[in-house]
Parts: structure tokens; C-alpha cells; sequence
């Protein structure tokens, strides 16, 4: 395999392999490294990749592994992170206004579920993931899959309609 044609292969999910290690990390710097480390990996390994039946399926669980191994290291634990992923919206209409600011309590409301529930969260509803992928890369079945989504998705909602309902302000 040549050049091209790797790129031809990781082109179509790079992105989503950058935004699943922006979830786990938080930091832009360190998902940008944990990408450009996952794209080396694959590019170590392109003479087996014929083997996979999906690529990015195998990119994804790198990407998984290789993130959690570094927010196990000290490094991780020593980071300094402002997350301030939508702050360069233009403020607009109130409407505009209002989703951005329910996104963002969306965002700081997924960084508290549970790792397995943020992760199978973040792959199914933002990068539209199908079960079966989602279940691979997790190394689980489909059932606990749905469940631990099921999960995840009330306690967003149950949150937010808190935070809607009753004006409670979350730090």
C-alpha cells in the first residue's frame, strides 16, 4: 500500500477519530497528538489493514485505547484544560443564543456520565455510529450497547430538563 492510498482509506473518519479523542481528552493539543499517533499506528501496520473488514472500526479502537492509556499516565493528570469548544459562535438571534448555551450544559452534562456511557454517547448520537460498530469498538454486545446509551441519554435529559425547569445553574 502506498501512500495514497492510505490516505485514501483514513481520509473518510480522520475527523471522527480527532473528535472521539477530544471527547476523552478535552484538550485540542492532546487529541491533535492522540490522532496523529493513531494515523502513525495504522501507517506502521498498512500491510495488515487488508485484513480488517473496517478500518476505521480498528482506528476508532485505537484511538479508544490510546486515549484512556493517557488519561491513566501522570501527563494526563497534570494537564491545565480550558474547554471552551463554541465560544467563537457569533451571538445572533436569542433563539441561536439559547442552543448554544444548552449545547454547551449538554457538553459539561456528558463529561459527567460514566467513561463507557460519554463514550457510546458521543459515537452514537454526534458521530452516528451503528450498534454493531459501537459494540466492536467497545468490545461489548449490542444489548448492554443499547442499554448503557439508554442510560446515558436519561441522564442528559433528566439533567437538562432540571436545569430548564427549575433554573438550577451547575458549575
Amino acid at each position: 500500500m502506498n501512500q495514497t492510498e492510505f490516505v485514501n482509506i483514513i481520509t473518510p473518519f480522520k475527523d471522527r477519530v480527532f473528535r472521539l479523542a477530544k471527547r476523552l481528552l478535552v484538550s485540542n493539543e492532546e487529541a491533535e497528538d492522540a490522532t496523529q499517533e493513531v494515523l502513525v499506528r495504522l501507517w506502521k501496520n498498512k500491510g495488515k489493514l487488508e485484513k480488517y473488514s473496517s478500518v476505521e472500526a480498528l482506528a476508532m479502537t485505537i484511538t479508544k485505547n490510546y486515549c484512556l492509556d493517557q488519561l491513566k499516565s501522570k501527563r494526563a493528570t497534570e494537564l491545565r484544560i480550558v474547554h471552551s469548544n463554541y465560544s467563537d459562535r457569533e451571538p445572533g438571534l436569542q433563539k441561536q443564543a439559547e442552543d448554544r448555551d444548552t449545547w454547551e450544559w449538554a457538553e459539561k452534562i456528558m463529561n459527567t456520565l460514566p467513561e463507557q456511557q460519554r463514550l457510546i454517547l458521543q459515537m452514537r448520537d454526534v458521530e452516528q455510529y451503528e450498534f454493531e460498530e459501537i459494540a466492536k469498538i467497545m468490545e461489548m454486545n449490542e444489548t448492554a450497547v443499547r442499554v448503557a446509551l439508554s442510560r446515558a441519554r436519561k441522564a442528559l435529559r433528566d439533567e437538562l430538563t432540571k436545569m430548564h425547569n427549575y433554573g438550577i445553574k451547575r458549575n
